[in-house]
């Protein structure tokens, strides 16, 4: 007989459970009181830069060398393949101590490129120099030329007798200036330079936090109205159990083990929302079908007819969510460093939504009726 055809008393164990879930759930609090939350550059601001090589590349090389720029706490992750590097550093502006080297750099390019003399510099903020040439000419000339070396170049103005030309100062200049010295043997080009201020991060945090409790509010709401109330807070509850372990798992295992590193980031963020929904879908077959033994069998006792309607759904759930997992598991292992926070967020949180609908969402429903004495009816 396989575990679909015979009849498993799951909500006779469910004491066994909620001690799982309740051991889960206190860890996780802990690890968010003692080790908190590792937030990527899209909440905590900073820089990230991308960086492509031609050949493949020592990740540990490249941390070495980018540690001694003066970046301060620099984050060095492959991207994308064995021949890409994420650079991550808190900072939103090259240090004042670095920009005049960046900027005697830019300097000389021009000056190497024997287009023109710089009439003056006109403007020097934090991150852009704005130069003025002696003719438009030489304007555009050094325009062309310092585009085509890898620098962040604009005309100041489109009109055509304009002769000035602003060269943004970014951090990624200063890593390309300093990477080219000293890895001549494998050329690389600026992918893409990401700033976020602390500001921005700040309102990404309060709206992902807003995002997943409407989401929970509102899930509520409509179960409410489908079922009854009782089911409803059953439902969430599994939801908020799995939202805080699944956190919990991040906050865990960072630092831990190589490769889990993992980040919250906006992706992860999305993940969770994907993970609510695939939760409650799961919690939601299971309600219809108790509400279907309810209806038919009026006169058996309430727990028999939930463990049916779990038994009879069992098969639905495991299949579904191992066809979903197996592709889950495909990105956790090739899609690389960018989604591999993504790809555990649904791998783990799956697994977890799939219990919680049996051991957390079902139990809870037949607890609240036992302890206030409710014939629950449909």
């Amino acid at each position: 007989m396989s575990i679909f055809e015979k009849q498993i008393d799951f909500l006779g164990k469910r004491k066994y459970f909620y001690m799982v879930s309740g051991v889960l759930f206190v860890l996780s609090i802990i690890s968010f009181l003692v080790r908190g939350l590792e937030f990527g550059i899209d909440f905590k601001g900073g820089t990230e830069v991308a960086l492509q090589f031609q050949k493949q590349i020592n990740i540990s090389d490249i941390r070495t060398e980018l540690n001694s720029l003066g970046l301060g706490n620099v984050e060095v992750k492959t991207f994308g393949g064995e021949s890409g590097v994420l650079v991550r550093t808190e900072l939103q502006e090259i240090p004042k101590n670095v920009f005049p080297k960046v900027q005697a750099n830019v300097e000389n390019a021009i000056k190497e490129a024997n287009l023109g003399n710089i009439k003056g510099i006109v403007e020097t903020t934090s991150n852009s120099i704005i130069f003025d040439f002696d003719s438009a000419s030489v304007a555009n000339a050094v325009y062309e030329k310092l585009n085509e070396d890898g620098y962040q170049a604009s005309r100041v103005s489109q009109q055509i007798e304009n002769t000035q030309v602003s060269v943004r100062i970014g951090i990624s200049d200063w890593i390309k200036e300093n990477l080219s010295k000293d890895i001549k043997d494998n050329s690389f080009s600026v992918v893409k330079e990401t700033n976020v201020g602390p500001k921005i991060g700040n309102e990404l945090k309060r709206d992902a936090l807003i995002a997943v409790s409407l989401s929970l509010l509102v899930i509520m709401i409509y179960l409410g109205f489908r079922f009854k109330f009782t089911f409803s807070i059953g439902a969430v509850l599994a939801l908020f159990h799995d939202v805080v372990i699944t956190l919990g798992m991040f906050s865990i295992l960072y630092g831990m083990f190589p490769g889990f590193n993992l980040e919250i980031s906006v992706s992860v963020v999305a993940a969770f929302l994907t993970l609510v929904g695939y939760s409650i879908n799961d919690t939601v077959i299971i309600y219809d079908r108790i509400r279907e033994n309810l209806k038919v069998h009026k006169t058996a006792e309430l727990e028999e007819n939930m463990n049916n309607a779990i038994n009879k759904t069992l098969r639905r759930t495991i299949i579904t969510s191992l066809t979903t997992l197996l592709t889950v598991v495909v990105l956790l292992i090739f899609g690389g460093e960018v989604l591999r926070g993504f790809a555990f967020c649904l791998f783990f949180g799956i697994t977890l939504g799939t219990y919680s609908s049996v051991f957390v969402a079902s139990s809870f429903v037949l607890d609240y009726a036992k302890k206030k004495g409710q014939n629950i009816t449909f």
